[in-house]
């Protein structure tokens, strides 16, 4: 073991105000403490740490004697560098060196301020479980061992960011997480080499496909998703300092699915799915459609529905794309507004912008009744999809552009490529559009049609798999 030198540590933690040095006297001679006073329990280590140490007649020289006999810590190690000590003492630790032996420990006494659990704002639910991630990992931990108390329940730590040092945690029940995807995360994982990780993002960039604005990694702020994902066979990462978890792999049909989904009514939860669908070829193929007919194949309109959309045209003197495109981009302001406003005026404003927007651009010619109604309802069904909400704007432009050349054949051909780009995909070894294609090999549990819970509350991979 290498020698404590506390003049290195003290020049390493140099100029930092809650770095609290403590000597102590004992039988046998001088024991430093170091310690933040920000990331430790102050009370806990004066009363059974310090304490005891004073207290006690301590004659046996023994480091183990002193951890099993006189101190009170629930984890307690040996230091074996400078290095070591210091991460330590960053980690919430307090490190005690002793003088009489050269050596020194750590001992558990983490304290820092932690934010208490409640609703994720980000995935509200109707009915069901209301808990939340935090960003301290040991809280995630936690409450998703409450969901699944299996003893095959396994976390792995790692240490990533060679400057911010941070906590990552890969979570896998074993024998139910296929072992070539549990080996294949660990690989990718652990070979990251950054300076510092602050979120879950700087892992799923490793992870993910590169070349695409579909998610191939999903993130969630609730435990219940998270214990059904890893229940699946999937596997979960938690990244310390942020409430998202990581679960992988995510497939195209997870979009569509809710949490509310497995809370309510069978054939509601069936409905509300039905709708997303509907509301994802809504969001990206409408306006291309419309264009395409609108600008080039203006024969296929009904003769009543031709010439109102006529007379609502008149006076409007952009051409029909420019129209869809000036329009989309008004309503991606309208939506970027409403998100970075306080949450208490953000939703107003954009209800009420979006209303006074659309009734002005009608009535100062610059686009036609006709247009708003359709990008209105494009920009609303991808609403309804959100975690496909970035990739369904991309698209939509594209199949836009394609249209406004080629009319139909370009919608068609937009259309074909945007299918293309989507099963070219993979999630971490798996395609992306499981288990479409793919019914040999994998199991077919909960697509869009949402069985009983007791037909779909096993594995969603094949023991074959699992052994590959």
């Amino acid at each position: 073991m290498e020698k404590l030198n506390m003049d290195y540590i003290k020049a390493k933690l140099k100029n930092s105000y809650d770095v609290k040095y403590r000597e102590i006297e004992c039988a046998l001679g001088i024991v430093i403490g170091v310690f933040i006073d920000d990331l430790c329990d102050s009370k806990f280590i004066s009363e059974y740490i310090f304490e005891p140490l004073i207290q006690k007649n301590i004659s046996n020289v023994d480091l183990e004697y002193i951890k099993k006999e006189v101190l009170s810590a629930s984890s307690i190690g040996d230091i074996n560098s400078n290095d070591d000590a210091i991460s330590h003492i960053l980690s919430g630790d307090l490190v005690l060196v002793f003088s009489f032996t050269n050596s020194a420990i750590y001992c558990e006494a983490k304290g820092y301020v932690r934010r208490s659990v409640g609703v994720p704002p980000s995935e509200n639910v109707i009915k069901g479980p209301r808990e939340g991630f935090t960003e301290a990992f040991v809280d995630n931990v936690s409450l998703i061992r409450r969901k699944i108390k299996n003893s095959d329940l396994k976390f792995e730590t790692l240490v990533l960011g060679s400057k911010s040092n941070t906590v990552v945690v890969i979570c896998y029940i074993e024998g139910v997480a296929p072992r070539k995807l549990v080996h294949y995360i660990r690989k990718k994982v652990s070979s990251i080499k950054l300076e510092f990780i602050l979120d879950t993002n700087y892992i799923e960039e490793q992870l993910k496909n590169k070349h695409t604005a579909f998610d191939t990694i999903g993130t969630t702020e609730k435990p219940d998703v998270v214990a059904s994902k890893l229940l699946e066979g999937k596997i979960a990462i938690i990244v310390d300092g942020t409430p998202f978890v990581i679960t992988a792999p995510y497939f195209f049909v997870d979009n569509f699915q809710a949490p509310d989904d497995y809370y309510s009514n069978k054939y509601f939860a069936n409905l509300s799915r039905l709708t997303r669908v509907v509301s994802f070829f809504s969001a990206s193929l409408l306006s291309g459609l419309y264009l395409a007919i609108a600008c080039f194949h203006f024969s296929l309109i009904p003769t009543v529905f031709a010439v109102k959309f006529t007379i609502s045209r008149a006076g409007v003197p952009l051409p029909t794309v420019i129209e869809l495109l000036v329009m989309t981009f008004f309503f991606q302001l309208l939506r970027e507004a409403g998100i970075r406003l306080p949450q208490s005026i953000g939703q107003s404003m954009s209800i009420v912008g979006a209303l006074i927007l659309g009734d002005a651009a009608v009535g100062v010619g610059l686009a036609s009744q006709s247009t708003v109604v359709i990008v209105a309802l494009s920009s609303i069904s991808s609403f309804l999809v959100p975690k496909l909400y970035g990739a369904l704007t991309i698209w939509n432009i594209i199949i836009i552009l394609f249209s406004s050349v080629l009319g139909l054949p370009g919608f068609y051909i937009s259309f074909f490529v945007f299918i293309s780009h989507m099963a070219s995909l993979e999630s971490c070894g798996y395609p992306y559009l499981f288990p479409l294609g793919t019914l040999e090999s994998f199991k077919l549990k909960d697509l869009l049609y949402r069985k009983d819970l007791g037909e779909i509350s096993n594995s969603i991979f094949d023991k074959d798999v699992y052994n590959e």
